[in-house]
């Protein structure tokens, strides 16, 4: 299996996560990362309708539809977060429940309980205006924090942050806009680097199955880390790469 780009420690792969990751036989440090939201799968007339087809309507994918049957993108994710618990023993993953994602998340919270050590929240300062009348504006996202190894308790087996440094809530406003980095999801480096420098140390292997356009990367590259990074859009992956070369003017 040949890496789209491979320099630096930052190895990225080109495809679709479901068939690259059980090729991945290396153990990796943490796992950080960031899933479509299925933003695009609403409610018409009751019931769950594949696609929104509104104009004014959020589009932050062009590769795909980014709107899963319910019953598909819960099992998307359960395929998705056993395999990269059989990759790392810390597993950090970021969601937003919306529309699309709520019951799939609600039910693989419960799947997973025995895995979740503790919930962060990335508190984004204020959110966007709900795309549809009669629902809460979304100022935050989750941070599922899992590890492989199951242990009662919320206590992490590893950790590099001292006794009452780490909060549960992080603020951070929103990452880079649509018109810079051509990618209409970013999240800020700074969630990425939070949970990189708090569970790992220097030269670690940091894995995202869904790297966008890169962020994951860029924090890794910007603090020692090596980085594996997967996306399904090489569109988005020559913007990582882009960004990885100018990361010196980007990262503050």
């Amino acid at each position: 299996m040949t890496p789209y780009y491979d320099q630096d420690g930052i190895k990225l792969f080109l495809g679709d996560c479901r068939e690259i990751l059980p090729q991945l036989t290396e153990r990796v440090d943490l796992v950080f990362t960031s899933p479509p939201y299925n933003m695009r799968t609403r409610i018409r007339d009751g019931e769950y309708t594949e696609r929104e087809h509104s104009d004014h309507f959020s589009k932050k994918y062009t590769e795909f539809e980014d709107a899963m049957p319910i019953e598909d993108y819960y099992n998307f994710h359960k395929v998705i977060l056993s395999e990269m618990l059989r990759m790392s023993q810390l597993v950090f993953v970021n969601i937003q429940i919306v529309t699309g994602s709520k019951e799939a998340w609600f039910r693989l919270i419960g799947d997973f309980h025995l895995f979740i050590k503790d919930v962060i929240v990335w508190d984004k300062g204020e959110g966007q205006p709900a795309m549809h009348d009669s629902v809460i504006n979304r100022s935050y996202e989750l941070i599922l924090a899992m590890e492989s190894n199951a242990k009662a308790g919320r206590a992490f087996s590893r950790r590099y942050f001292a006794r009452g440094e780490m909060p549960d809530m992080w603020r951070f406003g929103r990452g880079g806009d649509r018109g810079v980095n051509g990618h209409g999801a970013v999240f800020p480096v700074e969630v990425a680097a939070k949970a990189i420098l708090g569970w790992t140390r220097a030269d670690s292997t940091i894995l995202d199955p869904f790297l966008g356009s890169g962020t994951t990367a860029v924090a890794c590259k910007q603090l020692g880390r090596k980085c594996i990074g997967i996306e399904i859009s090489e569109r988005y992956l020559e913007i990582a790469v882009r960004r990885l070369a100018q990361m010196q003017i980007e990262f503050t």
